[in-house]
């Protein structure tokens, strides 16, 4: 399948943070033909092995499987769904959005639902709906009735958005952080020819929610060095200041310098600039947000692994749908792949 085929089914599927199965097995079943070893390991992470020569570097690639989302919390008595945030959710943007929750044995959709405006007060009119004060409708008449639906607390509650081209060179889809990422990593996967290294490929679970998967796989795989793939925030909309972000859609990938979580490594830095520079591949560098990816808590793994990032603009993250370019997507392969062609001789 192509990369564009690749990433709308992974984009369709429900990963809500620490429920990632149904992304894990469709990027099993991509990886499979491409790859020497494939393995869900104890936190379920999934790492997938390409091996090259025993004397070369050891080199991670990761992308973090999970999505934000919501969880049932608590089922009223009259069969609402009320629910937890899982990862970081904006509350202005939740009433009224079309949800699925997942149960063991099926998928339902419902709408999460607020008091009406038409009978709040003026003062309520002007407060945000904080995520406690909403609910989710499945169509449920009771307590009872949900029940027999098979909702239970503990399962997930994903947003209802489908992926689809919009304009001339975007697209449109649910859960793009991360898995553009996610698609990217595949895609390199099957490009990657001549590379000495030995590629780990690593799905990682519940980075939403503290980075959590990525620095169990890190540890058992012990990697020379390690590039997250990742997405980051576009600044081209109205309303964000350059000095907010400089990043910007169909300008390339872009490298991490320093975030909340980590100051790339010099070695990585020059690694990845030198080869876009070869490549002659676009390149953005970006520094001071406040969020932090997988290569944060890898780089502290063992004794530390050199780490960095390597992110796709995408508008409007951590929302039910977000917007990227796929030119960044194709471009964010191509210097994945070059640079772990030429990994070898800067490490």
């Amino acid at each position: 399948m192509s990369l564009i085929e690749n990433l709308e089914k992974l984009s369709n599927a429900q990963g809500v943070t620490g429920r990632e199965k149904q992304v894990r097995d469709l990027m099993a079943d991509m990886l499979k033909p491409v790859c020497d070893e494939i393995q869900v390991d104890r936190m379920e992470n999934l790492v997938a092995v390409k091996k090259g020569k025993p004397e070369a570097p050891k080199i991670m690639l990761a992308a973090h499987m999970d999505e934000v989302g919501l969880m049932v919390k608590n089922i009223t008595k009259e069969g609402f769904v009320q629910f937890t945030k899982m990862g970081g959710i904006d509350d202005r943007i939740l009433a009224a959005q079309r949800v699925v929750v997942f149960t063991k044995e099926a998928a339902y959709p419902g709408i999460v639902g607020s008091k009406p405006p038409h009978i709040q007060k003026e003062d309520e009119r002007k407060k945000i709906i904080t995520y406690d004060d909403l609910f989710v409708d499945v169509g449920a008449q009771s307590r009872e009735d949900a029940a027999k639906m098979g909702i239970a607390v503990g399962d997930a509650v994903a947003f209802d958005v489908k992926c689809q081209k919009i304009g001339a060179e975007c697209i449109l889809g649910k859960a793009f952080d991360n898995r553009a990422g996610c698609a990217a990593m595949v895609e390199a996967m099957k490009l990657l020819k001549d590379a000495e290294c030995t590629v780990y490929a690593v799905g990682t679970v519940q980075e939403e929610v503290g980075l959590r998967g990525s620095g169990c796989a890190a540890f058992a795989v012990n990697p020379d060095l390690a590039l997250a793939l990742d997405v980051t925030v576009a600044g081209d909309v109205p309303g964000v200041r350059e000095i907010d972000t400089n990043v910007k859609l169909g300008k390339g990938p872009a490298l991490t310098v320093y975030d909340s979580g980590v100051i790339t490594h010099p070695k990585v830095m020059r690694w990845i600039i030198d080869t876009a520079n070869e490549a002659k591949l676009p390149l953005q560098l970006e520094s001071g947000l406040t969020g932090s990816t997988d290569a944060a808590r890898i780089s502290l793994t063992r004794q530390g692994i050199p780490s960095g990032t390597l992110s796709m603009p995408a508008r409007y993250i951590h929302s039910p749908a977000g917007i990227i370019n796929l030119a960044d997507v194709e471009n964010t392969v191509k210097l994945a792949v070059a640079a772990v062609e030429k990994a070898a001789k800067f490490f």
